[in-house]
């Protein structure tokens, strides 16, 4: 779409580790949502981010690894962009990764915060892998992590081995779930391939963009 007076900046940030066998040509295809909707005619012409100072995209070809920080203007409808996105490259990872999104409000001022006005910034979580059993590892992992992270202000870390141990109960249980549903040929519950983790609109302050 065209970016003149787009609602958003959106941000989309991550790295995915790819198959060994992975070309540029399927690789360009599977991305093809992302530079299509900035108006590129090619992954080379549509890499360049918005921003100078960020790496745009880029597949490096030796370690087989794509890596995003990469900005667009853009409105809403990106987010079906993002979803064709994910289902391409679950086709191409090797490992589960996660894939973060954040939308910008454009037309925010910042002066107005203080002001009680809000903006219209959201944050997503997106995943993919090759199978829904590494998308899981992924969401499990950085759970664990924030969970972790939070507790260890108050608690040693040697302490929270309990807390640890329940998350992986509720993945077992959320798997062990998902096996079954396919198993019955009903669609799983909970995260399905190249799903968004979760969302936050802001109204806490905005979430500062990536620096390097």
């Amino acid at each position: 779409m065209s970016s003149y007076n787009a609602p958003f900046e959106i941000h989309v940030h991550g790295q995915v580790q790819l198959r060994a066998d992975t070309s540029f040509e399927q690789l360009q295809e599977a991305l093809k949502p992302l530079w299509k909707y900035a108006g590129a005619r090619s992954l080379a012409d549509g890499a360049a981010s918005a921003y100078e100072e960020e790496p745009g995209i880029k597949f490096d070809a030796q370690e087989h690894l794509l890596q995003i920080c990469w900005t667009v203007r853009g409105d809403e409808d990106f987010r079906q962009s993002l979803d064709e996105m994910c289902m391409s490259l679950n086709e191409l990872a090797e490992l589960g990764a996660a894939i973060e999104v954040t939308f910008y409000d454009a037309d925010f001022d910042e002066e107005e915060e203080g002001e009680g006005a809000e903006s219209r910034d959201d944050f997503v979580m997106l995943f993919v892998g090759p199978t829904p059993a590494a998308i899981m590892q992924v969401q499990r992992d950085l759970l664990v992590q924030d969970v972790v992270n939070m507790m260890e202000r108050h608690f040693d870390g040697a302490e929270l081995g309990g807390v640890v141990a329940e998350i992986d109960k509720l993945f077992s249980q959320r798997f062990d779930a998902l096996v079954n549903s396919l198993e019955i040929g009903k669609p799983p519950r909970g995260p399905g391939s190249g799903g968004a983790g979760g969302s936050g609109h802001g109204g806490g302050g905005r979430r500062p963009r990536h620096l390097h």
